[in-house]
């Protein structure tokens, strides 16, 4: 497969309008930004499934003003992948609302990522980081809001949150007294990896904003989806390892069906999806419906042409 690009297209459909979606009473469902697999290919996937929001990888804002090899290279939309919210890797207030001017009329808005645990984001001064600086965060939502004239564009922060939770509910008060359109919770800390999300959390959060609040953390299922935003209060679920495992489990799914397979298949063909991030995405959604020993024969495919000829064999619709 040749290299993952189509050509970015202006969003057609302005009027799913995110912030009404939140204010609709309903689950909004959403796919998390997630490093080399919440691409377009993907986005298109999911959006099949009942999938009402999606966001993309993370982007360093720097890298993406400065290159026009690197806004190429990350980001790719159509006319159909939309609402959509970019995510960015910020630290500096004016490359932000650079980068947000340049994407704002492929895209419903921007997030920052506030939330991002490893180390080589932290190092940067981006992700997880930034809960320690609420200042920082502030200025970079106001310069956005003020650079950016559409009145639609959303400017989000997606977070996790502190050991002492009132400093979180401090940094989320502040930013919606900046303006800020939503904010998602991740319910961990920076240290917490696979421990339980801390649901009780992101509730307490949920009712001291007035804004959107969006969990996200370990949700698998769509009806564990609806028994985390009744226990949150949310107004929104984001999920991400779930969908990867599963990118039909909003359409209410408990594993992937193989028609999902078979369209992933041949969406990922249309795009030019690269091998490796095809196979993947399969070695994921097959997870939950393949043995120990077809996973062995499965993961070890080493071209496109096998991979089909091993679904045509196994996995006929």
């Amino acid at each position: 497969m040749s290299c993952d690009y189509t050509k970015t297209t202006q969003c057609q459909e302005r009027t799913k309008d995110p912030l009404e979606m939140f204010h609709s009473g309903h689950l909004v469902k959403i796919c998390a930004p997630m490093v080399r697999y919440s691409k377009l290919a993907f986005r298109t996937l999911v959006r099949k499934y009942d999938c009402d929001l999606c966001y993309t990888p993370m982007i360093v804002a720097a890298d993406f003003v400065r290159s026009i090899k690197a806004r190429d290279s990350e980001f790719t939309t159509n006319k159909g992948d939309c609402p959509l919210i970019v995510q960015f890797a910020a630290n500096d207030a004016q490359l932000l609302s650079d980068a947000a001017r340049i994407i704002c009329p492929y895209v419903n808005g921007i997030d920052i990522n506030c939330g991002c645990p490893q180390r080589w984001a932290i190092t940067e001064g981006y992700g997880a980081c930034l809960i320690n600086k609420p200042e920082l965060v502030q200025d970079m939502v106001k310069q956005v809001r003020s650079q950016v004239e559409n009145p639609k564009f959303s400017v989000s922060i997606k977070i996790r949150i502190h050991d002492d939770l009132t400093r979180t509910v401090d940094l989320c008060r502040k930013a919606e007294a900046t303006g800020v359109s939503w904010i998602t919770v991740h319910g961990r800390n920076i240290e917490e990896r696979h421990q339980p999300v801390h649901y009780d959390a992101i509730k307490i959060i949920k009712e001291n904003l007035s804004i959107p609040v969006i969990a996200n953390g370990d949700i698998k299922s769509l009806k564990e989806a609806e028994n985390v935003q009744e226990i949150t209060g949310t107004n929104g679920i984001m999920v991400a390892r779930g969908l990867l495992a599963n990118p039909a489990m909003f359409a209410g799914y408990k594993e992937t069906p193989l028609k999902c397979i078979w369209d992933w298949v041949d969406i990922a063909l249309e795009h030019g999806t690269p091998f490796m991030c095809f196979h993947h995405h399969l070695m994921y959604m097959m997870e939950r419906i393949t043995s120990k020993q077809e996973k062995k024969v499965f993961n070890a495919l080493s071209s496109t042409t096998a991979v089909l000829d091993y679904l045509t064999d196994h996995y006929s619709m």
